[in-house]
């Protein structure tokens, strides 16, 4: 029997709390830290793995967290998740994201049908409408095919898609599987739809509108702004929209669009890349076999989140280590650090599905917590990263656990030998001499130039971001996001903290206001 308790009422974590501090420094030093990076090492699904050898855990601290995720029944609470279990309990829904690209249990239905199904046949129809608009079977009013495609929505209908977009496009380029360039629309700011707008050829562009709901004012507002621009170039709308939306919707059977394909509730916008509302656009771009490769990534990495053992398991592994950061060693944020441009955008997609899950101050059932809870997570690609914040993140007061990303071969595959080296030679030397450098540091007289070390870090290592080690790297994040919000024992699946805002804003439009909110709005002459 599942039981759901505050992080703090474990025995296990209570235990956890008095284990010893490991010196990092002194750990990752000459061949005890080689022998350290050789074994704190997890295998992940396609050709990646998770490498905790900078952390600072020891034996004994990884035995303590073994105990953890046993009495918080992380597998436990997985296993209801995927079987189709009311997890999200702030609004009463089933969480069904993994289902998208893969069943790892018992067949869940839900409004009456067999969800895996469902998830299925949309994929089949974004597909088969891809492909035809790829062959010029669905073009333009003029007969003319469809060179661009242009997505509009805003959180998790925009930043997932966009950041796994700018991972492959290269990647596509290279592979001959490039079909379409693909560009986003989110911000309500009107400078961002022109600006869009302003770079395509809209008679040749076919858009992308995605909304759950149907009624997301901001994907609402730039829709309108897209109508408009169609209109004035004496375009039919129609010919040129397509709806991601779930089938209750006013969007699901409206004849503005070319074709519909449904998402539903079981699925959070942050956690939806990996269904229509990814789909649609990466299968427009690069071809649904390509969606397919990157979808089988993710469900061969959702697999090893199955595993008990913590150290097969490198999601539960990476969540518990970052609990023990957070919750024990006091650090509050976490660097994503990707040392591949390809995933320029990637550390903003998963700032949105950490802080977005795991950004909560009471419990599943509405009590207060008396613990910390998700880390700030911030991050930009090396060697960026490192002209940028890493000054902080080295001598700063504040110790920042930090997480790399690294690929031993580029994507295009074009390079040059500069002073006896390739530039992705000097990308890979970068990273790991970070990781050392952050470990270990330096010692120096001068205290300006002096290095404490002991800042930890992880890497996934892989050979190439292709579709299926970008699909299993999206999971590994997915899933140490949801066993951390178990072990924290918060609902990982709601985001009440975005919805006051959008209530005020509507109360601004609508001009009723009072107090400070009415100054505000003269300010802004709205």
């Amino acid at each position: 029997m599942i039981t759901w308790n505050n992080l703090d009422k474990l025995t296990s974590y209570q235990e956890l709390e008095k284990t010893e501090s490991v010196d990092l420094a002194a750990v990752m030093a000459g061949e005890n830290g080689a022998e350290r990076v050789k074994n704190y090492s997890v295998p992940m699904a396609e050709g990646l793995a998770y490498n905790y050898a900078a952390k600072k855990v020891d034996d004994t601290v990884l035995a303590a967290l073994e105990k953890l995720a046993e009495e918080a029944q992380l597998t436990e609470k997985f296993e209801a998740l995927y079987n189709g279990e009311v997890v999200n309990t702030g609004e009463k829904r089933l969480v069904l994201h993994h289902m998208t690209r893969g069943q790892l249990g018992d067949a869940v239905e839900a409004d009456g049908v067999d969800k895996r199904t469902f998830y299925v046949e949309q994929q089949k129809k974004i597909a088969e409408f891809a492909n035809k608009v790829h062959a010029g079977e669905i073009t333009n009013g003029a007969g003319e095919k469809f060179t661009t495609v242009v997505q509009i929505g805003i959180g998790g209908s925009d930043l997932g898609p966009r950041a796994m977009y700018l991972a492959l496009e290269n990647w596509a380029k290279k592979n001959d599987t490039f079909k379409m360039e693909a560009k986003f629309i989110s911000n309500v700011d009107p400078d961002d739809a022109a600006a869009v707008l302003n770079s395509v050829d809209v008679a040749h562009s076919i858009f992308v509108l995605v909304s759950k709901s149907g009624t997301t004012l901001e994907t609402l507002t730039n829709e309108s702004f897209v109508k408009d621009a169609l209109k004035n170039a004496g375009l039919d709308a129609s010919k040129h929209m397509i709806a991601v939306t779930s089938e209750t919707s006013p969007l699901a059977k409206s004849d503005d669009y070319l074709a519909a394909f449904f998402m539903d509730d079981y699925i959070g916008g942050r956690f939806s890349s990996t269904s229509a509302v990814g789909g649609a656009v990466l299968s427009l771009a690069f071809g649904p076999e390509v969606f397919a490769q990157f979808l089988d990534g993710a469900a061969a990495e959702d697999k090893l989140s199955l595993n008990k053992n913590i150290k097969e398991n490198p999601e539960m592994l990476d969540a518990l280590i970052g609990v023990y950061e957070r919750n024990v060693l006091g650090y509050p944020s976490t660097a994503v650090l990707p040392y591949s441009q390809a995933l320029s955008r990637f550390p903003a997609h998963l700032q949105q599905l950490d802080m977005e899950s795991n950004g909560k101050s009471v419990n599943r059932f509405g009590e207060p917590v008396d613990y910390v809870t998700g880390p700030v997570i911030f991050g930009e690609p090396g060697t960026n990263g490192q002209h940028s914040f890493y000054q902080l993140l080295h001598q700063g007061t504040d110790i920042v656990p930090l997480q790399f990303v690294g690929f031993k071969n580029s994507q295009i595959g074009t390079d040059v030998v500069i002073q006896d080296s390739t530039s992705q030679q000097k990308l890979c030397a970068n990273v790991a001499a970070q990781i050392v450098a952050f470990a270990c540091g330096k010692e120096d007289e001068n205290r300006n130039k002096n290095f404490e070390g002991g800042r930890p870090s992880s890497i996934i290592i892989g050979e190439q971001l292709t579709p299926a080690s970008l699909g299993a790297l999206l999971a590994h994040f997915e899933n140490k996001i949801m066993f951390q919000g178990f072990l924290w024992n918060v609902n990982s699946f709601d985001q009440e903290g975005v919805q006051l805002g959008k209530v005020l804003a509507k109360r601004v439009l609508a001009h009723e206001t009072d107090g400070a909110l009415r100054v505000f709005s003269d300010l802004l002459n709205i």
